[in-house]
């Protein structure tokens, strides 16, 4: 068995999806996602003119040798650009072999360790009140965990403070505007003053049941994320992510000396070794890798692995930039993983990305639960993909009030 061809589309409803189809020589196709949320065209252009010409004539069955000639192949390794076109061609090539075998992909893993997985949604609001009012109809639609941010009373422009309406994330959907940025202003004492009390009317609002989840976006120092955590523990969050910035897994240690509230972290890590000390010093509760950035299903299988060891649980980014390929390849990790957590929800749903990526894939009452339909689960119509092009857009960049880039 021979892969032939290969093709990178690029576009998506309210998004710049990168999504990879591999064909072979017995009509079997596999699908992948490689997008780079606001670098999509680079991930893109790497499996186009350097990864797909040497794909074409390989095993697709031989998926882990695939993944080791280009990881250990590469001189320069690692990075999100590199590590999400690997994941999209690992994606696919899995893809493949559970057609192969008519099997869902959980099957290939060692089958199923639970019936359905908890997800949770994005809760926000210009301000207390109106943040109170979407983690309502979250609860209402459903929903047993909810992320929750709220717009700082002195902080207009920062990204909490913009509302949003359940089952639509608006406020994730890329500015299209053009590459340049926006500027938002950020004030950590403002923050610090208000947030705590916040969650705390949050959690007598809504009671000891809901998990409530609160991101952080690497905003604090690690001092200040130690005296903020201490400062919560009375709310009982599920977790609080991103508490500092990831670069430095030494960061955290500051924390876990001052308070037991579990911390989540790594949506922006690539690959094991961005948070091996992290998980071996159980320095972290959840790790947040995506299929997407951390290289495919292979090398994410590993993390969980040695997750597992360490008494750390999954909780996978799934943002709107994680296309439903992406997702069905976590929606199979998670029926999986013995020490599966929760998992991000905000891609599927929309009649547009319905008929984009069609998927056996359903959420219920705050559950998603697999397809299963053999390989990943979703498809891929070319026909509407056709309808969408490339449109530029940036995240956001942050300053202090003084002028300073601060972290996003």
């Amino acid at each position: 068995m021979k892969i032939t061809d290969a093709k990178v589309f690029v576009g998506g409803p309210a998004k710049n999806y990168v999504t990879l189809k591999i064909m072979t020589d017995q009509g079997v196709y596999g699908l992948g996602d490689a997008t780079l949320n606001n670098r999509e065209t680079l991930p893109a252009a790497y499996l186009q003119d350097y990864l797909i010409p040497n794909l074409i004539g390989m095993d697709p069955r031989n998926s882990e040798d695939i993944w080791q000639f280009f990881y250990r192949g590469a001189y320069f390794r690692r990075g999100p650009i590199a590590m999400a076109a690997f994941g999209a061609i690992d994606m696919a090539l899995w893809d493949i072999k559970g057609k192969l075998a008519n099997m869902p992909l959980y099957q290939l893993f060692g089958g199923k360790s639970r019936d359905g997985a908890l997800v949770y949604a994005h809760a926000t609001g210009a301000d207390l009140d109106d943040l109170m009012d979407s983690i309502a109809a979250y609860v209402a639609l459903g929903y047993k965990a909810v992320r929750v941010q709220c717009g700082i009373p002195g902080m207009p422009t920062a990204s909490y403070a913009v509302p949003d309406k359940p089952g639509t994330n608006n406020n994730y959907i890329s500015d299209f505007s053009g590459i340049r940025p926006k500027v938002e202003i950020w004030n950590t004492d403002l923050y610090m003053r208000f947030m705590p009390g916040a969650l705390a009317e949050i959690r007598a609002r809504f009671g000891p049941d809901l998990k409530i989840l609160h991101d952080v976006h690497h905003r604090l120092t690690p001092r200040e994320a130690a005296e903020f955590a201490k400062a919560v523990e009375p709310v009982g969050l599920y977790w609080l992510e991103d508490p500092t910035p990831a670069e430095d897994q030494n960061a955290l240690r500051m924390l876990r000396q001052h308070s037991t509230v579990p911390i989540a972290i790594g949506e922006v890590f690539n690959s094991i070794w961005d948070c091996n000390k992290l998980i071996e010093q159980e320095l972290i509760d959840f790790i947040r890798v995506a299929v997407t950035y951390a290289g495919g299903i292979t090398h994410v299988k590993r993390i969980v692995d040695l997750a597992g060891l360490h008494n750390v649980r999954t909780g996978f980014h799934g943002a709107p930039s994680h296309s439903p390929i992406s997702m069905a390849a976590q929606h199979h990790l998670n029926a999986w993983a013995p020490n599966f957590g929760i998992q991000e929800y905000l891609v599927l749903g929309t009649p547009a990305c319905d008929a984009l990526f069609p998927s056996g894939h359903k959420m219920e009452n705050g559950m998603v639960f697999v397809s299963e339909a053999p390989g990943l689960g979703v498809d891929f119509d070319e026909a509407e993909a056709s309808k969408y092009t490339y449109s530029p857009g940036s995240h956001p960049v942050v300053r202090l009030e003084d002028g300073t880039i601060w972290d996003y």
